[in-house]
Parts: structure tokens; sequence; C-alpha cells
């Protein structure tokens, strides 16, 4: 039994993954753990124009997911490299609003075509970044500016970075401080919390980016400013 619809791995991450998944056991969801950071741009007047997101995959994936990439065969992955993958999955997260839900004063927010695609080996992990613009900059004001990442059917496990460069802001009004929640952590796993057990794969396929079994397992950047 596959873990996931060829369709749906290689339409949302634009990824080779079919062959992998069919050839892996069966397991519970999430399947792909990405480690998120998030900067939050502000231009001219206070008005947000978009998010620069880095998000680091887990080795596994990262491994491979680079097969055959390494063109000059020095046993090293440089960011030329990658780079026709990082286009890649970066246009085709599109699909997917690219897991990313922005609120600004109340109201969500469209995006335009992502920009600045790059990825980068560290270690053994592979690390996509990406600047996504607003379709139009709009001024927070008092209001609050709240960004989710998540995947809506939970096939990709989201989790904020620890640190203080988790939630950054650039160019910011003065006074505007963000703040971050996480999904709720298992402690006896000391990880973020999977799928119940018992839930079948069948459940996890009928889902779509239209559910809201992900919103659950949302992490949260709110941003206010006085």
């Amino acid at each position: 039994m596959s873990i996931a619809s060829p369709s749906r791995i290689l339409t949302a991450l634009g990824l080779a993954l079919a062959a992998a998944c069919l050839a892996a056991p069966a397991r519970a969801h999430p399947h792909v753990w990405v480690t998120t950071k998030a900067e939050i741009a502000y231009g001219e007047g206070g008005r947000v124009t978009g998010i620069r997101h880095a998000w680091t995959f887990d080795a596994s994936y990262s491994a491979f997911v680079t097969q055959g990439l390494d063109t000059n065969k020095d046993g090293k992955l440089t960011p030329d490299e990658l780079a026709g993958l990082a286009a890649e999955n970066t246009t085709n997260l599109a699909e997917f609003a690219y897991f990313t839900k922005l609120k600004v004063g109340g109201k969500e927010q469209a995006f335009a075509d992502p920009t600045e695609p790059r990825m980068a080996m560290e270690g053994d992990k592979l690390t996509l970044s990406f600047l996504l613009p607003l379709k139009a900059p709009v001024a927070q004001g008092r209001g609050v500016t709240a960004l989710e990442v998540y995947d809506p059917t939970f096939f990709v496990s989201f989790n904020l970075a620890e640190g203080t460069d988790a939630a950054r802001l650039s160019g910011a009004p003065s006074g505007c401080a963000a703040t971050v929640t996480r999904p709720k952590a298992d402690p006896a796993e000391g990880k973020t919390a999977e799928a119940k057990p018992g839930m079948s794969e069948a459940f996890f396929e009928a889902l779509t980016s239209a559910s809201n079994y992900g919103l659950q397992f949302a992490n949260r950047i709110i941003v206010a400013c006085p």
C-alpha cells in the first residue's frame, strides 16, 4: 500500500517522491518534516510587503530528493547545482498557496508569484528559501498581522525553529513585536503531536487543500504594533 498519492506529492512539493513513497512501508502521517523560519517584510509607510521563508527538510527527505544533482561529482551540492530544483519547488507550491496564510487587520492577503528561490545543503539537510510578496502591500495600522504556516492535509509537518530568528521583522515600524505560537507538543516524544493512532491512510488521501485537519498543527506568528 502506498503512503501517499503520487500526484499529491509531485504537485505539492514538485519532487519526484512517488517511487520512494511506494517502496516505503506505510506509516502514520506526517511523512515529511520541515523546520521553518519566517521574516515578515515591511516597506514604505509601514506596509506589509511579503514573507521571506526558509524551510529546512528532514535528513531522509533531503537525501532522497538530491540524488543525482551533484553534477561535478565532487561530493558537495552547491546552490548552482540546486537552482533548478529550487525554482521547480517554489513554483509548484502555488497550488497549495505555499502552505502560508497571512491576515493583516483581520483580512486575508493574496500572494504574487514567489521570487528569489534558493536551495542550500547544510550538513545533511536541505534548506529552501524564497520571497513570497503580497499582490498589494497593505498597511497594518493598529491591527495585527497574523502568519500561519501549515499543510491542511498534514502530509508535511511544519515546525517553527527554536530561537529568536524563527520569526523576524524587516523594516517594521518602531515598536512592532512578533510573538510565536507552536502546535502542542507530545511530551513523551519531545516533538510536535502527530496524527492520532489508528487513523487510516484513506482518511488522509481524502483530504484536500480546502481541508482544515492540519490547522491544529499550524505555527503562528502574530505581529502587533503600537
